[in-house]
């Protein structure tokens, strides 16, 4: 029996755990990886994060890279791995939860292989959880080679001949930005209307006038931050209408159906594209956990990570209180609250 198992060993269960540690309770963190970093490791071999090195520390541990640094992922598994090891955090491997239940006061926690018990829960799985690729893939032949962004590492992946890259988010954008550089003829499916921002502006860098004037502090509940909300997310450090205006790209507009060969767009039908990117995102899967009630967006309802189920946490999630809630260097904030509200409510119940 644990005081407290923290279920995701990446950024947001680390914060927490760090807190965890200086009230010396018995806890544990417990991942469906085989190694920290693992999520990091997998993502595509060009990536490099869009905030600079002085605001990617985790509480306790500078982010070990000089000032204006952008980091690639093996330098941010290397941190996580440090981090781990500094504060000599318990982590047991190889054990993705499947269910969680709460009975009698006391949670248990199934694995393929192991039932964990604990007093409390803090789930840090983060808010991407199952791949969402569109129905119409499956009506695609299976000569066109087709991979999600998740899998996607590089165009050496790829079969000779033309490429779809669908999704216009940053990862659809920072793909067919590095596709595009091998000279392929590339189709970009999704909106072109997009707002994108330089890494620096006027001697700064984005991040600095973001926190000046309040965009990753603003909290959802806030006027503002309803407004920043429900605004589209900007892609950061590609310019974006250069990037359309390249020879070998073409927008198509929507993926509206397929057929074989076939894939039919707002703008026209194509019949030469030989590889497909799903930049299409992710959808979350709280499904596992007993008797917890979603919200429109099928994430868990919560107040600041703290949910209806006494002893159940969450952190990580996207907006679980301000736009830097599921950042590397935004999670400390969200970890520290929690701890604070959780240790308050222990001392209480002891006083009671």
């Amino acid at each position: 029996m644990k005081d407290f198992i923290i279920i995701g060993a990446g950024q947001s269960g680390l914060a927490i755990a760090y807190y965890l540690n200086k009230h010396n309770v018995n806890y544990l963190l417990v991942d469906a990886n085989s190694e920290i970093g693992a999520p990091w490791l997998k993502r595509w071999d060009s990536l490099k994060l869009f905030t600079p090195s002085e605001f990617n520390n985790l509480p306790g541990m500078k982010f070990p890279y000089k000032k204006g640094h952008y980091a690639n992922k093996f330098e941010v598994a290397d941190y996580l791995k440090s981090y781990v090891s500094k504060f000599n955090i318990p982590v047991a491997f190889n054990h993705k939860v499947t269910s969680l239940k709460k009975e009698k006061g006391v949670f248990s926690l199934k694995s393929k292989t192991k039932t964990f018990e604990a007093k409390n829960v803090i789930i840090a799985t983060g808010p991407f959880h199952k791949p969402f690729t569109p129905s119409c893939h499956i009506k695609i032949a299976k000569n066109i080679f087709q991979i999600h962004s998740e899998h996607y590492k590089s165009p050496n992946q790829l079969q000779e001949g033309a490429t779809l890259v669908v999704g216009a988010g940053d990862s659809g954008v920072q793909i067919l930005n590095e596709i595009s550089k091998t000279n392929k003829l590339v189709y970009f499916s999704g909106n072109t209307n997009i707002v994108s921002l330089p890494q620096e502006f006027l001697g700064k860098t984005l991040w600095w006038w973001f926190r000046k004037v309040g965009f990753l502090t603003a909290n959802k509940y806030s006027w503002i931050g309803k407004k920043i909300s429900k605004s589209g997310q900007p892609v950061i450090g590609t310019d974006v209408k250069r990037l359309f205006k390249k020879k070998n790209v073409i927008c198509v507009g929507r993926t509206l159906d397929a057929n074989k060969e076939c894939i039919i767009f707002e703008k026209q039908n194509i019949s030469d594209i030989k590889n497909i990117v799903w930049a299409t995102g992710f959808k979350p899967n709280f499904n596992w956990i007993d008797g917890i009630e979603l919200d429109e967006s099928q994430y868990p309802k919560n107040y600041r990570g703290v949910s209806d189920i006494e002893g159940l946490y969450f952190l990580g999630l996207p907006w679980l209180y301000t736009r830097g809630s599921a950042t590397l260097g935004g999670v400390k904030k969200d970890a520290k609250y929690l701890k604070k509200y959780i240790f308050k409510k222990t001392i209480k119940k002891e006083i009671d």
